[in-house]
């Protein structure tokens, strides 16, 4: 059972990391399929050749000018999938653990018992480099599902959509039923890229929320893990990053800058939510389930905006 796995990588020096060790610490490598959007300063299709596995990485290079943000780019990695059976949507900077593509095909499969079409995702737990350049983790209880759950310094308004969230223990030994997704980490049938297909008009916020609504009302649970294979390498909160897309360095130098894309994506969260829910279009809500269904499961009141 092929694997395709979607990569949206920009300016990140571990893209190369991530490809060898998710390869190394699969239990059967041969399955693994990348989609790979470079978003650099140059192309690296030689070192992606080197890799020696052919048409097995799908390698696409964009100047980093030239892009339009990170659900852009996975919007472009989906269009590289070719009837694999998996999709593993991940960051390119990521850690794996040992067997981790037989432990999510068998958490998936035990899924599948309760749920037709089930997305297994969160937060994953974050790894480092120690000082001699290894990578390091400390490795979580299984005891506890990682749930995702609004931020409670985040609120509704006329004007806003746009929640952020975080991850928070919740004692139990299964996955648990959740309402929102990360885009780092989702592992699921890979039907969902026909069914809910990244909006490229989205920028960087908002990117899960309307994955994960979209999703749902198409009729997909979304599942909270409580053993979570892989690891992130997370940025310092406030800290300013060049590998960021809306750096100033190039932000500026784009036909569309930062801040529009943040404006025009904002824009579109609002429409999803409080306008027509972007009806007629392949990025609006689905009719298994409606709006007010989700907003009952999950606290979220969008309709009322609490």
């Amino acid at each position: 059972m092929k694997i395709f796995i979607s990569v949206a990588s920009y300016c990140d020096e571990l893209l190369f990391f991530t490809i060898k060790d998710c390869l190394a610490k699969a239990a059967i490598p041969e399955n693994l399929v990348f989609g790979v959007v470079d978003q650099n300063e140059a192309s690296q299709k030689d070192a992606i050749e080197g890799l020696g596995l052919g048409a097995r990485v799908r390698y696409v290079f964009i100047n980093k000018l030239d892009t339009f943000g990170v659900s852009w780019a996975r919007n472009v990695a989906f269009s590289l999938w070719d009837d694999e059976d998996y999709l593993l949507q991940i960051d390119s900077h990521t850690l794996f653990e040992e067997g981790w593509d037989t432990n999510l095909l068998k958490q998936y499969q035990e899924l599948k018992k309760k749920s037709a079409k089930p997305i297994i995702s969160t937060y994953p737990y974050a790894f480092s480099f120690d000082e001699n350049n290894n990578p390091t983790f400390k490795e979580p209880s299984r005891k506890y599902a990682l749930v995702l759950r609004p931020h409670p310094d985040t609120s509704l308004n006329e004007d806003n959509a746009v929640l952020r969230f975080r991850a928070e223990h919740q004692l139990s030994d299964e996955p648990v039923l959740g309402y929102h997704l990360a885009g780092g980490f989702i592992f699921t049938s890979a039907n969902f890229m026909q069914e809910v297909p990244y909006d490229p008009y989205l920028y960087f916020h908002g990117e899960e929320q309307s994955l994960a609504v979209r999703a749902y009302t198409r009729g997909w649970d979304i599942y909270n893990p409580n053993y979570i294979p892989l690891y992130h390498l997370y940025k310092k909160a406030g800290e300013e990053h060049t590998t960021h897309h809306w750096h100033k360095s190039t932000s500026t130098k784009r036909a569309l800058d930062g801040a529009y894309l943040r404006a025009r994506a904002k824009k579109r969260v609002l429409r999803l939510f409080y306008g027509d829910g972007l009806k007629g279009t392949a990025y609006g809500l689905g009719e298994v389930r409606s709006l007010a269904d989700f907003c009952a499961l999950s606290g979220i009141d969008y309709i009322n905006k609490k």
